[in-house]
């Protein structure tokens, strides 16, 4: 296995284990402690996520990644696109 292999599983597995997290809180609440654990769904949602950003920041470093533009603006934009889709849903009788 190469370096890139390797960022990019870590990558990968950081991803699922973020939707993993995600789908315990909406199973169980994001409030939850699972038992032998002493975070809540929600800060354990955080810290999947932080590791994720770590993963992104390293692919970023090696130069195998680039937002190729204003991140900011990419997380904006996404912002905007979840939101129409949230009114979407509402006209739809779904949320």
């Amino acid at each position: 296995m190469t370096r890139e292999e390797h960022l990019l599983t870590v990558a990968s597995e950081e991803c699922a284990e973020v939707a993993q997290r995600v789908s315990k809180a909406l199973r169980f609440g994001l409030e939850e402690i699972q038992p032998g654990q002493r975070f809540t769904n929600a800060e354990r949602i955080m810290h999947e996520y932080a590791d994720l950003c770590a993963a992104m920041e390293m692919l970023e470093e090696e130069g195998l990644v680039a937002t190729g533009g204003d991140f900011a603006a990419m997380v904006s934009d996404k912002k905007e696109k979840v939101a129409a889709f949230l009114e979407y849903s509402k006209r739809c009788g779904t949320l």
